[in-house]
């Protein structure tokens, strides 16, 4: 009966790393989807909504800057301003040792392409862009 018990606690244990596991998964998975289907529409306000604080972006090759999340919309309003989007996708994605979400994707806009790479931090439990490089392909 001492064994039963030991082995209902490391079940319980168990099942309930595997619900936490799972909804770290999910919400990793929610954060992506939301930022490809506002890299696709072009919509720059829906794309701050998964902004950190502070985000670095980097455009054609330039400097990184950061800008608070408030620029860092601005500046993406204005990038989709000059550059449309015809179709958005990611190539490969996945975390990295420190936990950061990243994926790598190709932003089509009318007559260019970019290399577009987006790192996320789990900041209070959601995924939230901390950086993106556009590179011009």
């Amino acid at each position: 009966m001492k064994n039963f018990k030991h082995i209902a606690v490391a079940f319980s244990l168990l099942m309930v790393a595997a619900f936490f596991s799972a909804g770290q998964v999910m919400a990793q998975g929610d954060a992506m989807s939301s930022v490809k289907s506002a890299m696709k529409t072009g919509s720059a306000k829906e794309l701050s909504k998964n902004f950190s604080s502070m985000v670095e972006i980097t455009l054609d090759g330039n400097e990184a800057t950061s800008y608070s999340n408030t620029q860092a919309e601005f500046v993406m309003k204005n990038f989709f301003a000059k550059n449309a989007p015809v179709d958005f996708s990611v190539n490969h994605n996945g975390t990295s040792d420190k936990g950061q979400l990243y994926a790598i994707g190709t932003y089509a806009a009318k007559g260019d392409s970019y290399t577009v790479l987006i790192r996320m931090k789990s900041a209070n439990g959601k995924y939230l862009i901390h950086s993106m490089n556009f590179i011009k392909d």
